[in-house]
């Protein structure tokens, strides 16, 4: 199949792994730049801020929040994004991928 019948659309996939603390803030952050859709996973690792094991709901646990945005969008995204770095928890990072959505 050429590039020319490919059904699918430059763009990019962000990734965001944060304290669940954090999952309504990012919500509304996505809604606010028009994101299409998302998806949140309970996730658990360990990183600078020690271990994240979700050993009780809502407490030391991470979420992990997936979309496909533009290019444009996510340079936005991950701007706000990083006014968050100090005060949580959190990283985030991009990919280049193909898709329809």
């Amino acid at each position: 199949m050429s590039n020319l019948d490919s059904p699918l659309e430059s763009a990019v996939l962000i990734t965001i792994i944060g304290e669940t603390v954090l999952k309504d803030r990012i919500v509304k952050l996505l809604k606010n730049y028009s994101v299409s859709g998302y998806t949140i996973s309970q996730v658990q690792g360990e990183g600078g801020h020690g271990r994240r094991v979700s050993d009780l709901p809502g407490y030391n646990t991470n979420i992990e929040i997936k979309t496909i945005v533009s290019l444009e969008v996510s340079d936005a995204i991950l701007s706000a994004l990083k006014e968050e770095q100090g005060k949580h928890a959190l990283i985030a990072f991009r990919h280049n991928v193909e898709a329809f959505y």
